[in-house]
């Protein structure tokens, strides 16, 4: 987790961090009233003026903190589980010496009326007596928790990204999809142009996630599709390129390089300029 990533400050941990961010976005704007005025698409979402120094430095912050307290709950979490471990262990013990003691007890209440005889007897002759104790163990379980902004306490990113998606799901499918939100940056769009968005940032911080970790890049299809129309705006690229799209997604989103030779026929194309940031 601690592994730097092509989204330089960040560690996999705070990428992760700003993904599970962005997933939930639409769970709160859709709790909000729907804004009125001009709208904007998703290629609108995306324009060079969105993304200033300060709005990136403010996201690399945020994506930081979310990322260090989900390591401070996941090792809360570690010591918790050891803790109800170790009781069980305990316990396990406890049980498992009262079965080996049964049958000496059995033994004991079937000697019972002798030995108190005896030790009746002894009273009168003078002779000491004895006494037998037992133990026992216990085990104290707890509660799933929340903090403040509804992440669940002792529990990791990657569990909560999969929590912030699917109540961000649940929240769509409330809605029409032509419902308006309001973006961070003030702006009014539909729930259908703000998915394509989410699309994008889940989508291509998660070639970002395997390059770090050294896995094989991959999109589903669909994604693909949409990141790849967004960012060519429909247009059909110069056969002589000869991209596949996570190829083409790699090269217009500056995690690969283009040739000059490649920038030429780009460039003949007339794409859409567009600024992703972090």
């Amino acid at each position: 987790m601690a592994r730097p990533t092509g989204c330089v400050p960040w560690t996999v941990a705070e990428l992760l961090a700003h993904v599970r961010t962005g997933a939930g976005r639409l769970t709160d704007m859709l709790a909000a009233p729907a804004p009125t005025g001009a709208l904007i698409d998703a290629a609108g979402y995306f324009g060079a003026a969105k993304f200033t120094p300060e709005v990136d430095a403010a996201r690399i912050e945020a994506a930081r903190i979310e990322a260090a307290g989900a390591e401070s709950d996941r090792i809360e979490a570690a010591r918790g589980a050891a803790h109800a471990e170790a009781g069980r262990i305990e316990a396990a013990g406890a049980a498992s010496a009262r079965a080996e003691a049964a049958p000496v007890e059995a033994a004991r209440a079937e000697a019972a009326p002798v030995e108190a005889a005896r030790v009746d007897v002894a009273r009168v002759e003078g002779a000491p007596g004895g006494a037998v104790r037992a133990g026992d163990g216990r085990v104290e379980g707890g509660e799933e928790s929340f903090d403040s902004g509804g992440t669940r306490r002792g529990v990791g990113v990657g569990a909560d990204f999969d929590r912030a998606w699917r109540a961000a799901f649940a929240a769509v499918e409330a809605y029409p999809p032509e419902r308006v939100v309001r973006t961070r940056h003030d702006d009014a769009m539909t729930v259908t142009e703000f998915l394509r968005t989410r699309v994008v940032e889940v989508g291509v911080h998660g070639l970002d996630l395997a390059a770090a970790l050294d896995r094989p890049p991959w999109l589903t299809t669909p994604a693909s599709r949409v990141i790849a129309d967004l960012l060519t705006g429909g247009r059909s690229l110069p056969a002589e390129l000869g991209w596949d799209r996570l190829t083409l997604i790699a090269k217009l989103t500056g995690r690969t390089p283009c040739s000059l030779a490649e920038q030429a026929a780009l460039a003949r194309v007339g794409l859409p300029l567009l600024a992703f940031g972090r």
